[in-house]
């Protein structure tokens, strides 16, 4: 994960912002260089498609630097930038800054729900007892999977996982996909509205999700930031398929296999490394972002 070091002053004089920017650009290009060449060649992946197919933000969202809010380029308005879309002159001639107040007035609610979001799920204990049953649940008793891969243990062994654990889901983007018969398995009942008292940091999706709330907060992030919460949620994605039911050893993706008590421990293990990383994210999100007040 990329540590940003606090900036000495609030202007970046040109050399140095050019370079970050640059530096940044190779990044997502490599991080997203998979996904290019799959369109391209009119190819999917089960796995690493699901990042740009659920969240729906191209490479080209990611390609885009942001100094965050709070800091000044120099000798920036002869750039093309000068014409992106929240950014405005600085108090030094020919620099610009990112136009936190106006981004933030324009879409109060919206920033309002990335903060409480970021700031209450991060404050809430992890739970780390649904083994990642809610991929499970989304073919309980389906007559079809919901993804064209066969399923490790047929549908019969598959329900038979469900049948002998707990459902324990928290996250409504998860638990709206489960059938109709794995619903009222399930301890709770999560719901938009109450997404923001119930996200916690232990679950698969909430961590995914950092970079969701990075995504819509645009300038207002370092674009370093929103390439480490990519990078997360492509390994939480990757652990997400692995501990699911399908077979996912054509795509190179080995089974943790939640219904041993190894596969278990193996998955609370990540599970939780991935919690603190999402946590850490979290925080310097907030940090560099600064809103004007925490919201309850």
């Amino acid at each position: 994960m990329t540590t940003l070091a606090a900036p000495t002053a609030t202007v970046l004089p040109r050399a140095e912002w050019e370079q970050r920017e640059r530096a940044h650009q190779d990044r997502a290009d490599a991080l997203t260089a998979g996904r290019r060449a799959r369109v391209a060649r009119g190819e999917t992946h089960p796995v690493d498609d699901f990042l740009y197919t659920y969240y729906a933000y191209k490479p080209a969202v990611l390609r885009r630097w942001h100094p965050g809010a709070g800091v000044e380029l120099a000798d920036a308005a002869d750039t093309e930038r000068a014409g992106w879309r929240w950014y405005a002159p600085g108090a030094d001639a020919g620099s610009l800054r990112v136009d936190a107040r106006g981004s933030e007035t324009e879409k109060a609610q919206l920033a309002t729900l990335c903060e409480r979001m970021l700031r209450l799920t991060a404050a809430r204990p992890g739970q780390f007892g649904c083994f990642g049953l809610h991929e499970w649940a989304m073919v309980y008793r389906a007559p079809h999977p919901r993804h064209a891969v066969p399923l490790r243990l047929g549908s019969s062994g598959t329900d038979a996982v469900v049948e002998a654990h707990e459902l324990r889901c928290t996250h409504i983007d998860a638990f709206r996909f489960f059938t109709d018969d794995a619903v009222p398995r399930n301890r709770f009942t999560p719901t938009r509205a109450d997404q923001p008292q119930r996200e916690q940091p232990g679950c698969l999706h909430a961590g995914m999700d950092v970079y969701k709330w990075a995504v819509k907060l645009g300038p207002l992030v370092p674009g370093e930031l929103l390439l480490d919460a990519f990078t997360l949620a492509r390994e939480i994605r990757e652990l997400d398929m692995a501990a699911s039911p399908y077979d996912l050893a054509d795509w190179g993706v080995m089974p943790v296999a939640i219904e041993t008590a190894e596969g278990k421990a193996e998955y609370v293990r990540r599970q939780r490394g991935f919690a603190e990383r999402a946590n850490a994210l979290r925080a310097a999100i907030l940090a560099a972002w600064k809103p004007a007040q925490p919201t309850a």
